[in-house]
């Protein structure tokens, strides 16, 4: 069917390009002026001492306040109080089945779930998984982490079907919460740590509650797009045969969500795993804890020990939740009740054998260490790979060489441009991408890290990210761009970005400190591998969703692969490219934070500082920086596009 374009239509176009090229040409204008005066008016150098604000001394009187007030306090004793009881009776309990059930009983549990939930394959996955675990020593840090990400899960999954029910159904609740959740959905998970620590205190607790927060939010998102994008038909027929609104809840929204419910669980769960190992630094115990230990000391062998059950995990809880998720609608249900009847008894069964055998614990004699191997190979790699190789060099050269060449003359850019150019540059750029709002909201945030003295830092973290966010594109798009234009190709990457998108921030410093050792530059690798999956997806998702109407009519005018690529394909995938841009800054920064743990430095570092020497005052000031830093980054990259679907 051929279509004809109205005459507004062919004037709109045209006007369009009009209005952005005179957009463009005003903010480049403004920005030129800004600078001449900003050159005479306000001079050179860092952010001036008199616009910061000094909050060390507050925090610090804050601080001690909680401290001497947390055993007599009204809020302590009665609310708080209450919280964090609850939280370690719940821990204990759930750890305590673990341990009841035993490691037979256990890996029934879990093989016998995952065959009812989603399939044989994934089931044999689990058990092989939890075997593996053992193997290595690491079952009961295994049972810390599983039992922590239980109740943390839980609460997760029903604070976010709240939110998300109240936000799905109430347009004003809706529009109040979306921005929230989007703040929160792009900070790092360090800045999560801070303020539940300070109220508290460092355990289980702090730790938990700082993982339902993290975890939470797209719970939320989740059940609240799959209760708006119920089917009107659905809803009207409801409604026509007298339902009341609770019952057209009940019957008709909630099993149309089903599947949107599903998929807020799996983010969920991998969301608490990611950010259960990382609380480890406010003492979460677990696995985190063992890895967290092994990279304070460098030691690789034992890191990797108790980094290898946390992708274990990880993998095992994507692929029974994605497969369930998948499940539903495709054919008859699978959790009939004598299925799961069966599968409670073969659990009961295979934890009453292992009481009565007395091997409750996995056995010792079962366990194999890999520290040493790996350790030795790592002793190896140093003698042999870290520099003296002909032509290339080895790693460690590597590494020197990127912090010479980029890491150090970007940070040393930035910090030589005036306080007011740096604004200025952030407020044109999310002007040009996105739109005045976005602008606004870099700039104050921007300037929100000035005021609180920690510009310097900052901006040596803004430049580990620039640096890591163009590597990570430059892979990224090449690699996406030719999956889309290789089929075969994509169908390889495919269970490689599967696997890497599922592991944990904090399991990605394992590898890059065994072949860099530490400093900015591991930091920078750990989070180029990190950020490089979703920028490929992206890129390839938006190159295959270009109008084959378009690709076929360049074809007919005799272009070549290169110049489709270039002039068309390119051109209309804009969106999903600075989709994947977005994406990708959000994620280095989160695992950019996180490597001030191998030597990252700057605002990372004073976040571990702060906890690790009970020094809140100068932990929180960095992370309310990370926070505006991210939030900045955010708005910086957000298409505008993007924002105008979410005003």
């Amino acid at each position: 069917m051929s279509t004809t374009a109205t005459p507004a239509a062919e004037a709109g176009a045209p006007l369009t390009a009009v209005v952005a090229r005179h957009r463009s040409a005003l903010v480049a204008g403004t920005a030129l002026v800004a600078l001449l005066l900003g050159a005479v008016l306000l001079g050179g150098g860092s952010w001036p001492a008199r616009l910061t604000v000094d909050l060390s001394r507050p925090l610090g009187d804050a601080s001690d306040w909680i401290i001497d007030n947390r055993d007599s306090h009204p809020l302590f004793l009665y609310f708080f109080g209450h919280i964090s009881n609850a939280v370690v009776l719940s821990v204990r309990a759930v750890y305590l089945v673990l341990l009841a059930a035993g490691w037979a009983g256990v890996t029934a549990a879990a093989g016998l779930v995952a065959w009812r939930l989603a399939g044989l394959r994934p089931a044999l996955t689990a058990v092989a998984a939890f075997a593996v675990c053992g193997l290595l020593g690491m079952w009961v840090p295994t049972m810390q982490t599983l039992a922590l990400m239980a109740v943390a899960v839980i609460a997760s999954v029903l604070l976010g079907t709240a939110l998300g029910l109240v936000a799905g159904l109430s347009d004003r609740v809706h529009r109040s919460l979306r921005p929230v959740l989007d703040t929160m959905q792009v900070l790092p998970a360090f800045a999560y740590l801070l303020p539940v620590v300070l109220v508290f205190g460092i355990g289980v607790p702090a730790a938990v509650l700082a993982t339902v927060v993290y975890a939470a939010p797209p719970m939320a998102r989740l059940t609240a797009l799959g209760l708006r994008g119920a089917d009107a038909g659905v809803m009207e027929a409801a409604a026509s045969l007298g339902a009341t609104g609770r019952q057209r809840l009940l019957t008709a929204r909630l099993p149309l969500a089903r599947k949107e419910l599903l998929l807020g669980v799996n983010q969920s769960i991998m969301m608490a795993l990611s950010m259960a190992v990382i609380a480890s630094v406010i003492g979460a115990g677990g696995l985190g804890d063992r890895v967290y230990q092994a990279l304070a000391s460098v030691d690789v062998g034992a890191a990797l020990a108790a980094g290898v059950p946390v992708v274990l995990l990880a993998v095992v809880l994507d692929r029974v939740t994605g497969a369930a998720g998948e499940r539903i609608g495709a054919g008859p249900a699978r959790g009939t009740g004598l299925g799961w009847a069966a599968a409670v008894a073969g659990t009961v069964a295979a934890a009453l054998v292992g009481r009565l055998t007395g091997r409750l614990s996995w056995p010792d004699a079962w366990t194999v260490d890999i520290a040493g191997s790996v350790n030795r190979a790592v002793d190896w790699m140093t003698a042999h790979l870290y520099s003296g190789i002909p032509v290339i060099g080895g790693t460690a050269d590597w590494a020197a060489r990127f912090t010479t060449w980029v890491l150090d003359p970007v940070r040393d850019g930035l910090q030589w441009l005036p306080w007011w150019a740096v604004l200025l540059l952030v407020g044109v750029v999310a002007q040009f991408i996105g739109t005045w709002r976005a602008a606004l909201t870099a700039v104050l945030a921007m300037a929100a890290i000035g005021v609180l003295g920690v510009w310097d830092p900052a901006l040596d973290t803004l430049s580990q990210v620039l640096a890591a966010v163009a590597v990570t594109l430059l892979a990224g798009v090449a690699t996406g761009v030719a999956a889309a234009r290789i089929p075969r190709l994509e169908r390889l990457l495919r269970p490689v970005l599967d696997v890497f998108q599922t592991m944990p921030q904090f399991v990605y410093l394992i590898p890059v400190v065994a072949l860099f050792g530490v400093g900015r530059a591991p930091a920078t690798a750990a989070a180029v591998v990190y950020a490089l999956p979703a920028v490929v997806r992206i890129t390839t998702q938006g190159m295959r969703a270009v109008d084959p109407v378009a690709l076929e009519s360049s074809r007919s005018l005799g272009a070549t692969g290169w110049q489709q690529l270039r002039q068309v394909q390119l051109p209309l995938a804009r969106p999903a490219l600075l989709l994947a841009v977005n994406q990708g800054v959000v994620l280095v920064l989160a695992v950019v934070i996180i490597g001030g743990l191998v030597g990252g430095g700057a605002l990372g570092y004073e976040v571990v500082f702060g906890l690790a020497q009970g020094d809140l005052a100068t932990g929180l000031v960095a992370g309310a920086a990370i926070v505006c830093l991210g939030l900045m980054l955010d708005r910086v990259t957000q298409p505008a596009g993007r924002e105008s679907r979410n005003a």
